[in-house]
């Protein structure tokens, strides 16, 4: 099942399909440009518009001569929102990530994530998965070890949905979350699902990595230790908070020059 639209920052289509993930769970997967694959994973309660499309990302990448494949992850944007707990397991974004390149028959591609998705993109390396270059974005090394903590800030805003006050410090999260109609009680599972990746796993990702953020973003801990942690991999910086460097011409540019070299 397909559709296409034209994307707010650009003249390239946006094609929509739907596939299935892990358990035939219904995901959806926006495609720009033509090339050779790069897959693109948004973060935590965003989607694939807000993060790759919205602001030019995709399109950066699709002039280049690359196919942005973008999914929106389980519980976000066009893809399902179950409420059954059976629908959860342990690491299901990774096997969702895995069911969609064996689904698409994907052979050399790139793998691209921001926050979540970095999060996701390095558990399906270390699940198996090899894509030519990795680019996890706005993720420091605590962001992957230290997940439980993050997982309980959020599951602690879900606890809390509709009553934050303007001046608390979660307001904006919340406002972010009803301004992309979250589903609250997959949003919960969707946090129990993930665990924490000890650091001496990450030796594992051995393709040549670009921990890329933005130069006030610290939400998920040090790149630096990322880097550090990693045997392939350098720190990129780009303009921007957390929130904000998603919407720079830098954050494609980046990525793109990290892309297309040999």
């Amino acid at each position: 099942m397909e559709g296409g639209r034209k994307a707010d920052a650009g003249m390239s289509e946006v094609r929509t399909e739907f596939h299935p993930g892990h358990g035939g769970a219904s995901l959806a997967v926006h495609r720009m440009g033509a090339g050779r694959p790069v897959i693109m994973l948004h973060g935590l309660f965003s989607s694939a518009e807000v993060n790759w499309i919205k602001y030019g990302t995709a399109a950066i990448l699709a002039d280049a001569g690359f196919q942005a494949i973008m999914p929106d992850l389980r519980a976000h944007g066009q893809s399902a929102k179950p409420h059954d707990p059976a629908d959860w397991p342990h690491d299901v974004l990774a096997l969702d990530l895995a069911a969609l390149v064996h689904e698409l028959g994907l052979g050399e591609y790139d793998l691209v994530g921001f926050s979540l998705g970095s999060r996701t993109s390095v558990r399906g390396v270390l699940n198996g998965l090899t894509p030519r270059r990795l680019v996890p974005g706005g993720m420091g090394l605590e962001g992957l070890s230290g997940w439980s903590q993050r997982s309980a800030h959020f599951l602690a805003i879900i606890d809390r949905f509709g009553t934050i006050p303007p001046g608390d410090p979660a307001y904006y999260a919340q406002a972010f979350m009803k301004t992309m109609k979250v589903d609250l009680v997959a949003a919960r599972l969707l946090l129990g699902s993930i665990g924490d990746t000890p650091a001496a796993a990450l030796s594992a990702v051995a393709m040549p990595t670009l921990v890329l953020c933005g130069d006030e973003d610290r939400d998920n801990g040090s790149p630096e230790a990322l880097v550090a942690a990693l045997p392939n991999a350098r720190h990129g910086v780009i303009p921007g908070t957390h929130m904000s460097c998603v919407t720079r011409p830098e954050l494609g540019a980046a990525i793109r020059d990290f892309l297309l070299e040999a």
